[in-house]
């Protein structure tokens, strides 16, 4: 409902109720009395105290690097079993592709997760053909680790989007209120100085942009002098 960044509107907010607490007497006469306008400025305290989008995105963007971490460790887990398997197995054999690890780079993250877990299984399966390899089951086991580490990484990685998501939404429903109860006030100013003091009536005009008020601003000195 409203043009301009979040912080700009908490300050156009802050400035209109300054002049509503200076015109309050006028004001009550069109029913807008103390009480709502302590609540008004209760709910921009409640707004100013909101997550950013920045630091939303900065704790996903955390946790994107942490699941990154997580499927590296995943894929290096994964390609130690394969060096093994690649020793007995010729990589164009059935046995070999039963692993399911051609153009793992490729992979989204369900697709590696699904990957690693299909590799331990298989490899368990043959690890009486691959012993002579080296394999075994602690080389195994690490495999399956890392696929517990990164599915956690992963679903707090999706956690976070998902937090971000609800605080954005949070923060468009609260901005939208403030901007509703921002448009009553100054309605009700513009009333009260319309015919009595263009200076005051000015106090109540909504603009798009900081930019647009600084022009404005800049008319209204000028003509004053």
């Amino acid at each position: 409902m409203y043009n301009v960044p979040d912080a700009d509107l908490y300050v156009q907010c802050m400035e209109r109720i300054r002049y509503a607490y200076r015109d309050l007497e006028q004001f009550q006469q069109y029913s807008y009395n103390l009480e709502r306008l302590k609540a008004f400025g209760a709910l921009c305290e409640k707004f100013k105290a909101l997550p950013d989008d920045d630091e939303m995105l900065g704790d996903q963007m955390l946790m994107t690097e942490k699941k990154n971490e997580a499927a590296e460790r995943l894929k290096s887990a994964i390609r130690s079993v394969m060096t093994r398997v690649e020793m007995k197995y010729n990589n164009r054999s059935g046995r070999y592709r039963k692993f399911g690890t051609a153009k793992m780079g490729d992979m989204s993250d369900a697709q590696l997760l699904f990957c690693g877990r299909r590799v331990a299984r298989v490899a368990r399966q043959q690890l009486d053909f691959l012993t002579e390899t080296g394999l075994n089951e602690t080389i195994i086991q690490r495999v399956m680790d890392a696929c517990r580490d990164f599915e956690n990484a992963l679903n707090i990685q999706q956690d976070r989007i998902a937090d971000r998501d609800i605080a954005v939404e949070n923060r468009t429903e609260l901005g939208n209120r403030l901007y509703q109860e921002l448009v009553v006030l100054c309605n009700i100013g513009k009333d009260i100085w319309a015919e009595r003091d263009p200076v005051k009536y000015a106090n109540y005009c909504l603009y798009e942009s900081n930019n647009e008020q600084k022009i404005a601003r800049k008319k209204r000195n000028e003509q004053a002098s």
